[in-house]
């Protein structure tokens, strides 16, 4: 989409904690009018309505949005976030198992500013299926980079939660 519809949707998301609770489908309805200006099949109409609904509480319906923009091709950041977002709904939906599988492999993939939230999500996740020491692995791994000290200590100790001392 062109520059203009980007920030009248950066500029609509900017303002989402001015809507009280009761406003919420308000919000919605925004997002769904600058989604209806979409092409057809674009891939970013059914993830700003996943994130809309998500944003809003309501995880049941942002699944399958979610979903449906990653089958239509959604990649690069929007794609990562629609993972990292997805296995976070599927989580609060009761299904953290598809949330681990879906993110794992975001693990290896390229590095950028979401790799923390990618390591968050997961070890939420985990933490559901009572892999807590593989989820506290996680967050202190992602923790122990911005640590004004202790990095190495924090990185050694996140590692041997999963790993066991040879």
């Amino acid at each position: 989409m062109n520059q203009d519809w980007e920030d009248r949707v950066a500029a609509a998301w900017a303002r989402f904690d001015d809507y009280s609770e009761d406003e919420a489908p308000a919000f919605r309805a925004r997002i769904d009018a600058l989604v209806a200006e979409l092409p057809d099949g674009s891939p970013l109409g059914p993830f700003e309505q996943a994130c809309a609904w998500d944003s809003t509480g309501h995880s049941d319906r942002a699944v399958p949005l979610y979903r449906e923009a990653l089958a239509r091709g959604l990649s690069g950041y929007r794609g990562r976030r629609t993972r990292i977002q997805l296995a976070s709904s599927l989580r609060n939906i009761g299904h953290p198992e598809e949330g681990v599988k879906l993110l794992t492999p975001e693990l290896d993939g390229p590095s950028d500013e979401l790799d923390d939230a990618v390591r968050a999500c997961l070890a939420l996740c985990l933490s559901s299926l009572g892999r807590d020491r593989e989820g506290l692995s996680l967050v202190l791994g992602a923790l122990a980079p911005h640590l004004p000290r202790y990095q190495r200590s924090m990185a050694n100790y996140a590692r041997l939660l999963v790993e066991p001392e040879s």
